[in-house]
């Protein structure tokens, strides 16, 4: 796919996996647009430098109207949906803007391309929250949607949104569900890894909400983009088109151990994390099968947690010096 004459809408854009992967098409020579709803002092296209490359449209994903006039206005020919409200303690919290920005989102968004006669397709962030609790792990993509809690939930309601407009309207799409994914410009502190390498860099003892046995699969944000980009490029296949797919490393770590990792690569005075056991609503362990991708395009993740973790903590370090924060 030639993404030099494509016009690209990436929802999310100003998000973490949305920024990497708008910056990654415009290094390709795509002309890419986004909606923002909130500006912030600091987001991740302005962290990675290409803020001004982007096309930023003021409004909410989960406006309508909003969307089919960007999309028409702007004649997008691609979309890539990633935006939602992914803070999984927020989504406890509050629920009902969570269902507004994820589910009334995606339709807004699926329904913009759905009347637009020049968008070829759409990729659609589900995630692997959506799969709930499994009695058999890894998750793979014919499992059952369980997740139930609220940030769960929206992701299901994301899949199968995706999966109607494709089968009720032939609209040509597919679903990433992505494992945890971290890397440069996740400007989301909350988030286990930015927050611990913030601590690890400053000296300050890192506090983990759970208690620090819950495991998760971490990928590399540069392998997600790579997932996104060949997803696109192959959207008009059979085996492509309308199925969902796994993207992670198929190897679960423990918050505590990932925690470790970072205070050990960081290096600096030795603080042990403070454990303050309060998380809820979370799902114990995951995992992703990535076989499917694997037959189709041979993809499996290049970067490895070490390697990956080493080049998060140098990037944050620079970045944190660059902008005194």
């Amino acid at each position: 796919m030639q993404w030099t004459r494509e016009r690209v809408l990436v929802t999310g854009a100003t998000g973490f996996i949305g920024g990497n992967l708008a910056a990654r098409l415009l290094s390709e020579g795509a002309s890419v647009f986004t909606i923002e709803r909130d500006r912030k002092a600091m987001n991740t296209l302005k962290a990675l430098g290409v803020y001004d490359q982007v096309t930023c449209i003021a409004g909410d994903i989960a406006d309508g109207d909003l969307m089919i006039r960007a999309v028409n206005e702007h004649e997008i020919t691609f979309v890539y949906h990633l935006a939602a409200q992914a803070i999984v303690t927020v989504a406890n919290r509050h629920p009902i803007s969570t269902f507004e920005s994820n589910i009334k989102g995606t339709w807004s968004v699926l329904e913009a391309a759905r009347q637009s006669s020049r968008v070829r397709g759409v990729i659609v962030a589900s995630s692997d929250k959506a799969y709930g609790v499994q009695d058999q792990l890894p998750y793979t993509e014919d499992g059952e949607l369980l997740g139930r809690f609220p940030y769960d939930a929206s992701k299901v309601c994301t899949d199968v949104l995706a999966q109607s407009y494709h089968t009720s309207y032939g609209l040509q799409l597919a679903i990433t569900r992505n494992a945890n994914t971290y890397g440069p410009g996740d400007m989301n502190w909350s988030r286990l890894i930015p927050d611990c390498i913030r601590c690890a860099v400053s000296g300050k003892p890192f506090e983990i909400r759970s208690d620090g046995r819950m495991q998760r699969d971490y990928m590399y944000v540069g392998d997600a983009v790579d997932g996104y980009l060949l997803l696109a490029q192959s959207l008009e296949q059979p085996d492509v088109c309308g199925r969902a797919f796994n993207f992670g490393t198929g190897t679960p770590h423990s918050v505590l151990d990932v925690t470790k990792a970072i205070l050990a690569i960081a290096g600096g005075p030795h603080v042990d994390p403070i454990v303050l056991n309060q998380a809820s609503c979370e799902i114990p362990i995951q995992y992703l099968d990535v076989q499917r991708a694997s037959e189709i395009w041979g993809w499996t993740p290049k970067v490895s947690l070490s390697d990956g973790l080493t080049q998060t903590v140098d990037w944050y370090r620079s970045f944190l010096e660059r902008t005194g924060g």
